[in-house]
């Protein structure tokens, strides 16, 4: 586990500072809400499910939604391999067009625990297949590129040694994404997301959290990126049908 935080900090703390050579920066913001569900329904295998509802500025439109859906297989309780399939729909401005998105993805998940640091981290792997575009108008046909995203996420119970029901959690994560694929030439850094905020347990299976997240994304064009500062609120609701 040590071994993982310490490589965890080093993506943390450089990956992020080597992409912010920016020519241009274009300020946003967002407000993100999620519901994301894990159920098991055996020892060994479970279902992932996940809604993603994002406005700009502030619920002012709509930016995107998403609903990503996989099959988990536990190696343990702690490590945990998922597949599966996300459609997205963004919305296009000023047209408020949609772009279709689908998107196979592939997961491995583990989390630990040291001391009161509650641990979880992930490495997924998307293949996009994203509708053209031209301007603000759909193109004739579909692009391809690989993405390759790995999360670090650590709680901090603000009372006691660990997560309980009612009791507030601090909580820091980030999450780096890397392009490739034929596609792509300038941006083969995509974007990091950098959150901080609180959780609250409203019961064993059932957790709140919201903070902010700024969303440092480098578009197609390569001497551009944004800084998306963005208001998230997510729903994390687990349950176990396992027969006890």
């Amino acid at each position: 586990m040590k071994q993982f935080v310490f490589i965890s900090f080093i993506v943390l703390f450089s990956l992020p500072g080597a992409a912010q050579t920016p020519k241009t920066v274009v300020q946003e913001q967002q407000a993100w809400l999620g519901y994301l569900n894990q159920t098991r329904f055996s020892n060994k295998w479970g279902f992932w499910g996940e809604v993603h509802l994002r406005r700009v500025d502030f619920l002012d439109r709509w930016n995107q939604q998403l609903y990503r859906t996989g099959l988990t297989y536990y190696l343990a309780d702690n490590i945990r391999f998922t597949a599966g399939y996300a459609f997205i729909s963004s919305h296009l401005y000023p047209s408020n067009i949609t772009r279709p998105e689908h998107r196979p993805w592939q997961q491995i998940w583990w989390s630990g625990r040291s001391g009161r640091l509650n641990l979880t981290q992930w490495v997924r792997a998307e293949q996009r297949f994203n509708h053209r575009v031209k301007g603000d108008q759909l193109a004739d046909g579909y692009g391809f590129n690989w993405r390759f995203r790995y999360n670090f996420l650590v709680q901090v119970p603000l009372k006691g040694e660990t997560i309980q029901p009612g009791v507030l959690n601090a909580v820091l994560q980030n999450e780096t994404f890397i392009n490739a694929g034929k596609q792509i030439t300038y941006n083969y850094f995509d974007q990091n997301r950098f959150f901080v905020g609180l959780s609250y347990p409203v019961r064993k299976n059932l957790l709140l959290q919201g903070g902010y997240m700024n969303l440092f994304q480098q578009t197609a064009a390569g001497n551009t990126f944004v800084s998306n500062h963005t208001a998230r609120l997510f729903v994390f609701h687990t349950l176990d049908l396992r027969t006890r």
